[in-house]
């Protein structure tokens, strides 16, 4: 096999936006407080009827649609979350199911905020090793369902959504469209974000993965353009995991990628852990701010302290 490439995109996020003022009537904060600390404005909030393969589904049906596909024509399904509470059917098998996708591989992938760049290398290679020929690859997360909404330090940051992308083998002759990934991992400082506990609830050191983000990341991203052959001031978008808009900016900056559009949809959607960067991707190429062909880096990192990047060319 050549390589893969992403041929469309898709993206849901549920009806209810929840505004800073909304949180400042729940607990001890302020519009003005959230939007310095984090940028952050609205966030999308799933219902309790709501599951994270629903999420994950109505994405994914959009990706398909776009890609002028059939259910039957994906033989792979893999979804990045960290907040499926079943463990079995997993959230791959239970979307095969609500899209009628007949017999696929159907596995999840548990790298919380790094999960969909995870995911989507997962995908690659595994086309180009020739298990696979059309896959689907989603992040979906449910955050609100593992946030203490009383807690002002972690519920003003999340929210709720879903991003997917169909990753098909190249034809003969044609460039890869995804780039090789740079991934890795800081055990050691694995607790700096966490969902655990029973109930499971989401918590964070902010500070430490501040300082790790901006401070450690961007030569990681920076070496995920050069395995690409990507100079970084060529690079049309750039997609990073929204996880607060403080983080986002710095590290765009660092990374030299000074001609290239920066997701911010944070600003709107808070932080939706693995579903965020291919919700933040679909939404540049339906407004049109990145063109078909283009070259992005995406790049996750967060939850484990895990990181995966590439640089993608944009269906």
């Amino acid at each position: 096999m050549n390589g893969s490439r992403i041929t469309a995109v898709g993206h849901y996020q549920p009806a209810r936006v929840l505004t800073n003022d909304d949180l400042a009537g729940m607990v001890d904060t302020s519009d003005a407080w959230i939007r310095s600390r984090v940028g952050i404005r609205t966030r999308h909030l799933a219902g309790p009827d709501e599951p994270v393969d629903e999420l994950a589904a109505h994405a994914a049906a959009k990706a398909l649609a776009a890609a002028g596909l059939a259910p039957g024509d994906i033989d792979l399904v893999l979804v990045a979350t960290s907040t499926a509470i079943d463990r079995s059917p997993n959230t791959a098998a239970r979307v095969a199911a609500r899209l009628g996708i007949p017999q696929p591989a159907a596995m999840d992938v548990n790298v919380v905020c790094a999960g969909f760049t995870h995911a989507l290398a997962t995908a690659d290679h595994t086309v180009r090793a020739g298990a696979a020929t059309r896959a689907l690859v989603i992040g979906a997360d449910k955050m609100s369902e593992v946030t203490d909404w009383t807690d002002r330090t972690t519920c003003v940051l999340v929210g709720d959504g879903a991003g997917a992308a169909v990753v098909e083998a190249c034809r003969p002759g044609e460039e890869p469209g995804i780039g090789p990934v740079l991934w890795g991992s800081v055990p050691q400082m694995g607790n700096a974000v966490r969902i655990e506990g029973t109930p499971p609830r989401f918590a964070q050191e902010g500070q430490s993965v501040y300082r790790w983000a901006t401070t450690q990341l961007p030569p990681i991203a920076r070496r995920a353009c050069e395995k690409a052959g990507v100079e970084p001031a060529d690079l049309a978008a750039v997609v990073l995991h929204q996880a607060n808009l403080r983080i986002i900016e710095p590290l765009a900056h660092k990374i030299g990628a000074v001609n290239a559009v920066v997701a911010r949809d944070v600003t709107e959607s808070g932080n939706t852990s693995a579903a965020s960067i291919p919700l933040a991707l679909s939404k540049l190429l339906e407004r049109g701010a990145v063109r078909s062909g283009d070259t992005a880096l995406l790049f996750g990192f967060g939850g484990n302290l895990s990181y995966a990047g590439q640089v993608v060319r944009c269906p």
